[in-house]
């Protein structure tokens, strides 16, 4: 069953320039980087069925979504240094046109747009977004989770405009805790696993 990721960057610019050296500094790339990790890697390999958009927001640019695709992955390694080197090198280009991938490398590929153009490409590819919310139903009130989209915030709230784009979409709840993003993909997985 294919697993959809959304990830929302609010300070991650989308052009220019960061340091490797200062990830947290660098418009919390290395939250980006984790949720990358922990969505792709296992302990020997990578989950195959398992994609992630990262959406970068932040800075003066239109804004740039990166796609992690796990079934043509390759060359990447599950470090924030080495996942975050990725984002960095693409960052540099020139971005493409909304809703048009262009491939960086291997299962690594990037747009222009933000959130509206990705939940408008899984609603057209039968994928129903389900935002993560401390205060939304309980997880285990999904009989199915097959088809679904997950939507996670940075260390940030959902912003106005993503709020605005999400309307109407399921919130779940994995506890009453607000839990880091990357440890949300990894309890997903395991409901998901278990499923």
């Amino acid at each position: 069953m294919p697993r959809w990721f959304a990830i929302m960057g609010h300070r991650a610019a989308s052009k220019g320039e960061f340091s490797l050296n200062d990830l947290p500094g660098s418009g919390r790339v290395d939250v980006l980087a984790r949720a990358v990790s922990s969505a792709l890697f296992v302990s020997h390999g990578i989950r195959r069925e398992s994609n992630v958009i990262l959406h970068l927001l932040g800075g003066e640019d239109p804004p740039r979504r990166v796609w992690f695709d796990g079934s043509r992955l390759k060359g990447v390694r599950p470090d924030e240094r080495s996942i975050a080197g990725q984002i960095k090198a693409i960052v540099k280009m020139q971005l493409p046109p909304r809703g048009r991938f262009e491939e960086v490398s291997k299962g690594i590929l990037h747009s222009g747009g933000g959130l509206d153009e990705t939940l408008s490409e899984w609603r057209s590819q039968g994928i129903t977004p389900v935002v993560l919310d401390a205060s939304g139903e309980p997880h285990y009130s999904i009989s199915d989770m097959a088809g679904l989209g997950f939507v996670i915030s940075d260390d940030l709230p959902f912003s106005e405009d993503d709020v605005s784009s999400l309307e109407g979409s399921k919130r779940v709840s994995l506890g009453n805790l607000w839990l880091q993003g990357h440890s949300c993909i990894s309890i997903l997985h395991f409901l998901m696993d278990e499923a």
